[in-house]
Formats: C-alpha cells, sequence, structure tokens
C-alpha cells in the first residue's frame, strides 16, 4: 500500500505571549524578528524545505499581522521597485511566493490540542506536521526532514526529542520509551508513555518532547474525545496519549540546535547565534562582542 505523503504543517499561533509583554500586547509573539526575520518565518522555511507545500495556520484574534506578512504586499513592492531596491524587493516577494497558506482561527486559546483540532477539516485524512514556531531549530537537514524520512519508514506519528539533564527535565513533556534497534543510531525510540512536566525524580527518562510532530490523521478522533485539562484546556499531550493506545507511535532525537525563543534568555542566546552565523554581520557582531566589557 502506498503511504501517502506528509504534505501539510500546522503552525498553532494563538497563544498570548505573556512572557513577552508589552513587546506582545499589539504584536503576535511569533512575529518578533530573530535578527530580521519573524520566529514564525523560519518554521515556516523549515517546512516547506522539508517537502511540505500547504501552510496552515491557527490564529486567534489580533493576529492579522502573521496573515499580512505571508501576503502580497503591493505598495511596498511597488516603492522598492521605483526606488530600484531589487535586493528588499527580492526577499519581500519570496516571502509571498513562499507557499500556499490557510488560516484557520481559533476563537479562544483552549490548549494546544484544541489549536491541532481546529486544523482538522483542512488537514483531512492524512499525515501531517505541526510545528510550534517557539521552537527554532537550526540544523544542517531541516529537522522535520529527518522526522518525515522515519515516518515514511514506520508509517507510525513521530515526535522530536532531545536529550535534557538535570532538573530542567521537569520544564518539559517527557517520553517513557524504548530504543529501537537499527540503522537510527540509537536515536528512534519506541514510546510506551508520555508524562507531562515530572518532578525531576519522577521523570520516566531524560528525552524531553521539543515542537515538531508528525501526526497520522487518527489523532483528530482522539482529541475529539479526550476530556479538557486544567482551565478548561484541551491537551495535545492528552490527546496523543489516547492515541498510543491505539497505534505505535516514535520519539525521534533529531540532529540540530533547538532555540526556545519563547523564552526571554533564549530569545536572545537565539538572536545572537543567529546573528553571528550572517555572512553580512557576523565577523563585525563577532569583533563587538568582544570587545564588550562584560
Amino acid at each position: 500500500m502506498m503511504r501517502k505523503k506528509v504534505r501539510k504543517a500546522v503552525f498553532p499561533a494563538a497563544g498570548l505571549g505573556t512572557r513577552f509583554l508589552p513587546a506582545t500586547k499589539a504584536q503576535p509573539k511569533e512575529m518578533l524578528p530573530l535578527v530580521d526575520k519573524p520566529i514564525i518565518q523560519y518554521g515556516v522555511e523549515e517546512a516547506i524545505a522539508s517537502g511540505c507545500n500547504q501552510i496552515i495556520i491557527v490564529t486567534g484574534r489580533g493576529k492579522t499581522a502573521i496573515e499580512d506578512h505571508f501576503d502580497v504586499s503591493y505598495e511596498l513592492e511597488k516603492m522598492l521597485e521605483e526606488r530600484k531596491k531589487t535586493d528588499l524587493l527580492a526577499i519581500v516577494r519570496r516571502i509571498s511566493d513562499m507557499i500556499h497558506v490557510s488560516y484557520v482561527r481559533q476563537k479562544e486559546a483552549l490548549g494546544l490540542g484544541h489549536a491541532v483540532l481546529m486544523a482538522r477539516e483542512l488537514v483531512g485524512d492524512e499525515p501531517f506536521a505541526v510545528l510550534l514556531a517557539d521552537d527554532v531549530i537550526d540544523a544542517d537537514v531541516p529537522c522535520l526532514k529527518q522526522m518525515i524520512e522515519v515516518y515514511e519508514e514506520t508509517g507510525a506519528s513521530v515526535i522530536a526529542t532531545q536529550v535534557v539533564e538535570g532538573p530542567g527535565i521537569s520544564a518539559y513533556g517527557v517520553l517513557d520509551a524504548k530504543p529501537v534497534e537499527g540503522r537510527w543510531n540509537g536515536r528512534l525510540f519506541e514510546i510506551k508513555n508520555l508524562v507531562e512536566k515530572p518532578k525531576p525524580n519522577e521523570a520516566p527518562s531524560n528525552l524531553a518532547i521539543i515542537g515538531r510532530y508528525i501526526l497520522t490523521p487518527r489523532v483528530f478522533e482522539m482529541l475529539e474525545k479526550t476530556p479538557k485539562g486544567a482551565g478548561g484546556e484541551l491537551q495535545l499531550t492528552d490527546g496523543l496519549k489516547q492515541l498510543l493506545n491505539e497505534e505505535k507511535m516514535y520519539g525521534f532525537v533529531f540532529d540540530g540546535v533547538r532555540h526556545d525563543t519563547g523564552d526571554k534568555l533564549g530569545f536572545l542566546k537565539a538572536t545572537v547565534e543567529f546573528a553571528l552565523k550572517r555572512q553580512d554581520l557576523g565577523s563585525e557582531f563577532r569583533r563587538y562582542l568582544k570587545d564588550l566589557k562584560v
């Protein structure tokens, strides 16, 4: 049987971004720039580079800046054209030409599981990716592309994971999983259970769940019948636990560096690291950092 390809990528972007107030009072946190590109664009580019040709963004109130960003901006393009700013014009056009982007509204922020469920009609009956824009992953082979290779071999849902040592593990969902022998060099794990934010001494492993998922469409049925948790929110982890009763699921330790840009310190570190890698900024910025009296 021919396995359906992963063509659609869902971006839940309806959260309130309270950790970055007041900057996020009037603009979505997904639009905060890492150097000169909004956080969400890094994720969209990763999805496209991984073979997804349909982007689905789950938005909420006050998120029109995201829609505007991926739309054509006639006035801006005309102005850049008239002023012969061809480099900038190419950058702006590349954003709107990028791919087909659809939007679905999550009227209330009722949890990650609910946001994913909102995309059901647009996803339909096929496997799909979920990317959390806060997790910006710098990798030679896009993280999602690595995961799609695992999906194509296993036909099962795949969750990105990374090793987190020490008490920091309690900030994450954690996998209870056993290693899979074979060609993935000890980086593939069959999941037995998922535990949300355990105490450090109760964590079943050091494998933390990171914001990349490839899910089978069966997850929608599970989310629909999953009871809401604390604060009336529908958690994706709870839906995945239900799915685990019906299907196999794998955790994959991806190759790459993950930046948690949903955290102020993580955002600052990511800004520095991405700036240092830039050809137009890197060497001068490096000199500046060396001269700082810290």
